[in-house]
């Protein structure tokens, strides 16, 4: 018989298809079958706080690059971390903490640790630590770190003077320039400092200190410095001295976008409005792009001088030329404009119902003060609402609203809002205003008795007053809010701090010396007419800058026309 022929295999059945165990699928990134979840790691797997180990805690290098990179609550729970594994750390560790500190209990806790581990002669350290201080507003606690530096180069000093001036500790931040420049061999001011120091005396309304610091920074190489310039310019201006801000500008080379900002808005604080377009429309041609600051400047010069048209031509022009979209700053100018022209319930449509950004309480405020000037009463009651939506109500707002109530002659709304205020514990600021002479600030309030002067300063006002009358001069009783009669109210007139200063400025100054004052309020009603008749009489320049624009009373006129 023949060999069977053998039959060809049979196919193998195809095996059932498994899938991955669970850690592959997770290994590979497959999704897991419905209703099934990947199994949790267990407890014994989950990596400690960190990562760190004492066998694995790495250099104190890497430990500051990493501190370098965390937030301050995950930066300092590193470094507890780090120390618990024994690595210490340097004073630079110490001095990464210290940048972002901004609670006054971890600066005094990380001073501790620094005198503790003996790194206080560290120059890095301890002007980390000054900084850490100024940002927590302790002044006192910086100066003892600054007085217990070994060596206190000019970052140490510069640190001091910007903690100074944060803290509007304006008048210590002008002692240290002399402070700087006695030291024995120590660091002089540099170009930071006088950038500082220009600021401070900016805030001020120094304008002989600021002299003095521009001289030393011209005789030490510093003047031709842009920043340095453009900090000049600015303090000019807010000193009312326009014509020198404008030299110093004009002699700058190479103007920046800050430049022409700072010239245009010193022109519009001074109510200079048509300079500062023609300086917007120069520096157009001059090939310099505008920006945010650059607008806020010219709009503000419209709005100060009245200019309604050219404002809302600059407003367009901003929106559709430069294609840039208007900030809060912005729109207040506009508000500013259209109250100043009557336009206060346009105004008022416009920041509730056309702004594209929430209004803050200073678009409120300059809204409650157009209320003021032009009476309207019902919506003086509105922007005070909306003030104390915002919780940023104060007592210059209850201020204005009384002014306002006062304007129309209404003395029982003053008296209910008077005792609102006493009810709620709202203090009113006590006005204050000083004057400068030869390089010393000299203060005065309301009723000043404290000057050692004061016996020949209130003998020049009371023949000031009589001159005054003569001419026509009127007190103002709607300007005193108290409850007093006419008679009561005249006398508690009389001795506000601007006429002080006045009459102190009138005894020491020389005819030709203009008079610059600087007011932390809004000048009164009272004091406003005051000045300008006091202006034409006596035929002296007075330039007051309060809480919001300056005022140039000149032959019986003001700058602001009657409108702030």
């Amino acid at each position: 018989a023949s060999p069977r022929t053998p039959l060809p295999p049979a196919p193998r059945a195809p095996a059932p298809h498994r899938r991955p165990p669970p850690r592959t699928r997770r290994r590979l990134g497959l999704p897991f079958p419905r209703g099934r979840l990947p199994p949790a790691p267990s407890r014994a797997r989950r990596p400690p706080p960190h990562h760190l180990t004492p066998a694995s805690v790495p250099s104190t290098f890497c430990c500051n690059s990493i501190l370098c990179s965390l937030p301050e609550p995950s930066a300092l729970g590193f470094l507890r971390r780090m120390r618990g594994l024994g690595r210490r750390g340097n004073a630079f560790s110490l001095a990464i903490i210290l940048k972002p500190c901004r609670t006054l209990a971890h600066a005094r806790q990380l001073h501790a640790n620094v005198v503790t581990e003996g790194h206080l002669r560290d120059a890095l350290l301890a002007t980390s630590l000054m900084r850490s201080y100024a940002t927590c507003g302790a002044g006192d606690s910086a100066r003892k770190v600054f007085d217990e530096m070994l060596v206190k180069d000019a970052v140490a000093w510069n640190v001091l003077i910007t903690c100074y001036a944060r803290n509007k500790r304006t008048k210590d931040t002008l002692r240290l320039f002399d402070e700087m420049r006695k030291g024995d061999g120590e660091a002089g001011p540099d170009e930071v400092t006088c950038i500082l120091l220009l600021q401070a005396c900016t805030s001020l309304g120094a304008l002989d200190f600021g002299e003095k610091v521009w001289e030393y920074a011209v005789e030490h190489g510093y003047g031709g410095e842009l920043k340095v310039r453009n900090s000049l310019i600015t303090m000019y201006t807010r000193c009312g001295c326009v014509e020198k801000a404008y030299q110093v500008f004009c002699e700058t080379p190479r103007k920046s976008v800050v430049t022409w900002s700072a010239m245009i808005s010193g022109f519009a604080a001074n109510g200079f409005g048509e300079d500062a377009i023609s300086a917007f429309e120069e520096m157009s041609r001059s090939g310099v792009a505008p920006d945010a600051q650059t607008f806020t400047g010219v709009l503000s010069a419209c709005s100060h001088s009245g200019l309604v048209d050219e404002g809302f031509r600059f407003f367009d022009m901003m929106l559709r030329e430069y294609q840039m979209m208007p900030n809060v700053r912005h729109y207040g100018c506009i508000v500013d404009l259209m109250g100043r022209a009557g336009l206060l319930d346009e105004a008022y449509h416009l920041v509730v119902e056309e702004m594209k950004v929430a209004p803050d309480a200073t678009i409120w405020r300059t809204l409650l003060g157009a209320c003021r000037v032009h009476g309207h009463v019902d919506l003086g009651e509105k922007v005070i609402s909306h003030l104390i939506e915002l919780k940023a109500q104060q007592a210059g707002d209850y201020v204005l609203l009384l002014n306002t109530y006062a304007a129309v002659g209404d003395w029982i709304k003053v008296a209910e809002v008077r005792k609102l205020m006493k009810e709620n514990g709202i203090q009113t600021t006590p006005g204050c205003t000083t004057v400068e002479l030869n390089g010393e600030l000299h203060e005065f309030i309301a009723d000043d008795d404290s000057h050692p002067r004061k016996a020949e300063i209130y003998g020049k006002l009371d023949e000031i007053n009589r001159h005054l009358r003569i001419a026509g001069y009127v007190p103002n009783v709607s300007s005193e809010l108290h409850d007093l009669d006419s008679e009561g109210k005249e006398c508690a007139l009389t001795y506000h701090s601007e006429k002080l200063a006045i009459a102190f400025a009138l005894l020491v100054m020389p005819q030709r010396r203009p008079i610059r004052l600087a007011k932390n309020l809004r000048v009164c009603v009272d004091c406003h007419n005051f000045t300008k008749v006091f202006s034409g009489v006596y035929n002296r320049l007075v330039i007051v800058r309060d809480r919001t624009r300056f005022h140039h009373f000149e032959g019986g006129q003001c700058s602001c026309n009657d409108y702030w």
